[in-house]
């Protein structure tokens, strides 16, 4: 399993002292990441390393560093060249050996060996930043899967005790049929409802069954148990949801991966600009003539011309930079609206749980009611039936809408990096507040 690289910088222990304040506001949510609904933190943390897409970023980070280590190097090297001859020489009738050798380098200019280390730098920032967001994407989907096995298991779970329910009104009934209270039809009747909540009992066990296979594929370290556990009820989001949608823009991967690729692109701009001034060669030359009677020891030095394909590079490049600055204004853009989305879907979660929550309890007081009045004889079967539906109907309308608002509040605080996900600092030229002060 391949480990995530950590980030050692001054830059990195500010930033995680920034992150540190911003959080002592949400200190109040940090147990609910504890809750036995949602899977142990250690197998989660397992789960997100082991993921591909977060096992893939990783690679990418040991490429990056690799890639830096290259630009901080440079892609000059020593060339050697040697050449042998044999000289004739007719009036004296003598045949010399002759030889020559040289050793030369490109010497790279100091702004440009700068400008290699920085986008070198760059390049591994943005990796680390990409690894961030790809063991982010890891969690979301992580936290869907599982809150959709819990949804699966809820609706299962309703249908059973539905079913049983049944199942001892129909043995109710027929016992007063038998004793002739009740008619057959009414049997009759009952029974057909229970034969559709036994199917109903069957389609959603499925459901449950599959959601529950697919979890554990995708996510093989996390355990899937049993039995679903009981839900707490939801809670609303403490101060406030512009403090949260804050937040999210804060830690958002997505921003800083298109400010450090924006910055990247700007120096390798900058860097094809300086390309137009060629760099120059130097070498040391020697030379053996005349069988070794002449020789010389010389100085070469080299310099290219730079042509209009120097000049082509250098505007194609900068095009990129503009281009990719203009991806960043738009990525950020993108991310307000879906942080907005995100904690407004939160809030209107919660309060159509609470609204199902009166609903159920209004239900649950007429279907007592009806109930009582059917077994006086003072309501007919078919009212007590819809009665019963209708209950059937909101206390799953009640339960799936727990599940919802407790999935929307935990999406807001995972994109906020509340929970499950590593502190990471980022390195000072993927920091976009130190790029706008630098400029």
């Amino acid at each position: 399993m391949t480990s995530q690289p950590r980030i050692h910088n001054a830059s990195a222990i500010r930033r995680l002292a920034r992150v540190g304040m911003i959080a002592g506001a949400f200190v109040p949510l940090l147990a609910l990441a504890q809750e036995n609904y949602l899977p142990p933190e250690e197998q989660v943390r397992a789960a997100l390393q082991d993921a591909p897409g977060v096992r893939t970023a990783a690679a990418h980070v040991s490429g990056a560093a690799a890639t830096r280590r290259a630009l901080a190097a440079g892609s000059n090297e020593f060339e050697l060249s040697v050449g042998a001859q044999r000289r004739n020489v007719s009036d004296e009738g003598r045949h010399y050996n002759e030889w020559d050798a040289q050793i030369s380098r490109a010497i790279r200019l100091p702004g440009k060996a700068r400008l290699d280390r920085d986008i070198g730098d760059s390049t591994r920032s943005v990796a680390e930043l990409r690894l961030i967001d790809a063991e982010h994407q890891a969690a979301r989907r992580l936290l869907d899967m599982w809150m959709q096995w819990l949804r699966s298991s809820v609706e299962a779970r309703e249908a059973a005790a539905q079913e049983d329910l049944w199942k001892r009104e129909k043995s109710a009934l027929a016992r007063r049929v038998a004793r002739g209270d009740a008619a057959q039809r009414e049997l009759d009747i009952m029974q057909a409802e229970y034969a559709l909540l036994a199917a109903q009992t069957i389609a959603t066990r499925d459901a449950e069954q599959m959601a529950r296979q697919a979890l554990a594929a995708e996510f093989p370290p996390v355990t899937v148990p049993q039995h679903a556990p009981a839900l707490p009820s939801p809670q609303p989001l403490p101060d406030g949801d512009q403090a949260w949608r804050e937040r999210i823009i804060h830690e958002s991967a997505e921003i800083h991966i298109a400010n450090g690729e924006s910055r990247r692109q700007s120096l390798v701009a900058a860097r094809t600009r300086a390309d137009r001034t060629p760099d120059p060669s130097v070498g040391l030359r020697m030379m053996s003539e005349r069988g070794g009677n002449e020789r010389v020891v010389g100085v070469v030095l080299s310099i290219p011309f730079g042509t209009d394909y120097r000049s082509a590079k250098a505007e194609i490049e900068t095009a990129n930079a503009s281009a990719a600055q203009m991806e960043a204004v738009g990525v950020r853009r993108t991310v307000e609206r879906s942080a907005w989305a995100t904690v407004q879907a939160a809030s209107s979660k919660y309060a159509q749980w609470q609204s199902q929550r009166l609903a159920l309890a209004a239900q649950e007081s007429a279907g007592k009611k009806t109930r009582r009045a059917w077994e006086l004889g003072e309501a007919p079967l078919a009212e007590y039936l819809l009665a019963q539906r209708n209950l059937r109907q909101s206390r799953l309308a009640e339960s799936l809408a727990r599940v919802d608002a407790l999935q929307a509040g935990l999406l807001v605080r995972l994109d906020a990096h509340d929970f499950w996900l590593s502190i990471h600092g980022a390195h000072d030229d993927a920091n976009p507040r130190k790029q706008a002060a630098a400029e």
